[in-house]
């Protein structure tokens, strides 16, 4: 009688396969499934083996049903998702006669490349995902734009060094929100920003002062209320993202400013140099929070020091903006910092080398 039974159970799920898509488990319980816009169906199991269905005192019959806490008609063992276009993702779960939960698969549906509806929007640089690195220390942050219509979440994570060999193992916390990825060469840890679009990741095994051979690349499945799954990614050098922190501009007395490196930028500054670049406003935006918009911004003088810097104060420049980049490499511009004179004629600043 099992056997008959385990033989029902093959032939149904050969003859409904033959109408499957192409499916995949993201983590425990959760599965993708491609879909290309035509009419397939996936089958659902709530216990994995007949063992144990029966070891557990279960009957077929008795197993209900329910998606996305609404109660199916569908009973038994067996569930069978009906997929057309890009429905029939969902909250699968099932029960027994008493009404205890069984098991539970979340069905996210992945589009077809072609007749996929982003979730994502692009960024001024015409990628989905933009990262930034304060300094060297291996931590780095990835942020993107939510589709005004499909705001999502996070569904998994994926971060490593390119490499030809070794195979990366992620997994997520009880909270969904911190990751761990590892190999045996690579070693990530990444949290997800519950306040905004943004993920944090350190690399365990960074070192400032080693040259960088192989490329990070970070991949993100995001995913929508509606149960559609996205998959972004990209790939860059630490030092092609780095973009340290603001500048600080002090007073030094009543004719000098004076500017340093940012707190949080690698020492010593002789190993890891910055390039400032200063530009003088003489003329300043009653209506603007920054006086040194780009658009106000059109001759600049640079400075290469990996010192304290100073400027000494004159008259007809209203205020100093001055921002910083690696050295070393072609990664992209702090912020401006801006000095307002308090001179009652204004201020114009004329670089002493330190």
């Amino acid at each position: 009688m099992k056997f008959f039974i385990f033989s029902m159970i093959c032939a149904f799920l050969k003859a409904t396969l033959q109408n499957s898509t192409g499916h995949w488990t993201l983590l425990p319980h959760i599965l993708v499934v491609q879909v290309d816009g035509t009419v397939g169906q996936l089958p659902l199991s709530c216990l994995a083996s007949l063992e144990e269905l029966t070891r557990g005192g279960h009957k077929s019959e008795d197993i209900f049903w329910m998606k996305n806490g609404v109660k199916e008609a569908q009973r038994g063992n067996w569930y069978v998702v009906q997929l057309e276009e890009s429905l029939g993702g969902g909250n699968y779960s099932c029960y027994n006669k008493e009404g205890a939960l069984l098991n539970h698969t979340v069905v996210l549906i992945q589009e077809d490349e072609t007749k996929r509806r982003k979730i994502l929007v692009k960024n001024d640089d015409e990628s989905y995902l933009k990262c930034s690195a304060r300094n060297f220390n291996g931590e780095f942050h990835c942020s993107w734009t939510w589709h005004s219509s499909r705001v999502g979440k996070v569904s998994f994570i994926k971060a490593r060094r390119v490499s030809d060999d070794g195979v990366t193992h992620c997994s997520v916390d009880a909270s969904g929100n911190q990751w761990t990825c590892s190999s045996a060469e690579n070693n990530f840890t990444c949290s997800v920003d519950v306040s905004g679009p943004r993920i944090s990741c350190l690399d365990q095994h960074y070192c400032p002062y080693a040259e960088e051979s192989r490329q990070i690349c970070i991949g993100i499945y995001v995913s929508t209320q509606h149960f559609l799954v996205e998959y972004y990614s990209t790939c860059f050098f630490l030092s092609e993202i780095v973009r340290p922190d603001k500048v600080t501009i002090r007073k030094a007395n009543t004719t000098m400013i004076e500017w340093s490196y940012p707190s949080s930028w690698n020492s010593p500054f002789s190993y890891f140099p910055l390039t400032f670049q200063i530009a003088q406003i003489k003329r300043l935006c009653k209506r603007c929070d920054n006086p040194c918009t780009d658009s106000r911004v059109t001759k600049t003088l640079t400075v290469h020091s990996t010192d304290i810097c100073q400027f000494e104060v004159k008259h007809k420049t209203k205020a100093v903006c001055i921002r910083a980049k690696d050295a070393l490499c072609n990664s992209q511009w702090s912020e401006w910092s801006f000095y307002r004179s308090a001179s009652p004629s204004g201020a114009n600043c004329v670089f002493i080398q330190p």
